[in-house]
C-alpha cells in the first residue's frame, strides 16, 4: 500500500517560486496499476521522483507499507532505491554494453537477491515478458524498442519491489507495441501485487488502468 499525505515541492525560478507538487494526497493499493496524467509542466515527473527518492519533498508523507520515507536514513534510502522500487522509463535507460538478461541480473545483485537463484529468476522475468534465451543474450543495440523496454520492465519486476514507477513507457513505441507494453505491466502488476503508477500523455492507455488521477499545476485529483 502505497500512503501519500500532503507532499509538497517548490522550485525557485527568476521569476519566483513554482509549486510543482501542491498539497498532493492519494493512496494506491498493491497490485493496482493507476495511471496519472496532466500536461507537460504539470507536476507528473517531479512526484514521480519524490515517491522514488530521486528528490526530496518539502513537505508532507510518504508510506510503503507502513515504512515512512521520510524517516530513512541515507543507506535506508539506498536500500529503498534498490530494493522497494522500481523504475522504467521512456528512454529504457539499459547498460548497453550487457545483454538483455546481464541487465536483469545486475538489478538483482543491488537488490542482493540471493545469488543461487538470480539467474533462474531472471530467465523467469524475461520469459514472463515474451523474450527468449536468444533474445536475452543479445546487448540493447541489437533488440527493437519494444523488446528492449520489455527487458526494462523485466528488470523493474525482477526482485519484486512493492512499488513500480513507469515514466512515459510507451511514449517512445508504436500504438501496438504500446499496448502490449501496458498489458504487460497490468499483469506484471496483478502476479506480483505490486502497486504500478504509469505516467502517461496518452489517454487510451490511462483508460485501462484500474484507477486514473489527473494532475495540473501541481494539484492532483481522481478521475471518475
Amino acid at each position: 500500500m502505497l500512503q501519500v499525505k500532503n507532499l509538497e515541492k517548490k522550485f525557485r525560478t527568476d521569476a519566483g517560486d513554482i509549486l510543482a507538487v501542491n498539497d498532493v494526497s492519494f493512496e494506491a493499493k498493491n497490485g493496482e496499476m493507476v495511471a496519472i496524467v496532466g500536461p507537460s509542466g504539470s507536476g507528473k515527473s517531479t512526484l514521480l521522483s519524490l515517491l522514488g527518492l530521486l528528490d526530496a519533498p518539502d513537505s508532507g508523507s510518504i508510506d510503503i507499507n507502513g515504512v515512512e520515507l521520510a524517516r530513512l536514513d541515507a543507506k535506508g534510502r539506498t536500500l529503498y532505491r534498490s530494493r522497494q522500487v522500481g523504475f522504467i522509463f521512456q528512454a529504457f535507460n539499459l547498460i548497453p554494453n550487457l545483454n538483455a538478461k546481464e541487465n536483469v541480473l545486475l538489478a538483482l545483485e543491488f537488490a542482493d537477491w540471493p545469488k543461487d537463484d538470480r539467474d533462474a529468476r531472471a530467465t523467469e522475468m524475461l520469459e514472463m515478458v515474451g523474450l527468449d534465451e536468444v533474445k536475452a543474450r543479445r546487448r540493447p543495440n541489437r533488440l527493437s524498442g519494444g523488446e528492449q523496454q520489455r527487458v526494462a520492465i523485466a528488470r523493474a519486476f525482477a526482485a519484486q519491489p512493492p512499488l513500480i514507477l513507469a515514466d512515459e513507457p510507451t511514449g517512445s513505441l508504436d500504438r501496438q507495441t504500446g499496448q502490449k507494453i501496458v498489458e504487460l505491466l497490468r499483469e506484471a502488476a496483478t502476479k506480483q501485487q505490486t502497486t504500478v503508477l504509469v505516467v502517461t500523455h496518452d489517454e487510451k492507455i490511462a483508460s485501462q488502468a484500474d484507477r486514473r488521477l489527473e494532475i495540473e499545476d501541481g494539484v492532483l485529483q481522481e478521475v471518475a
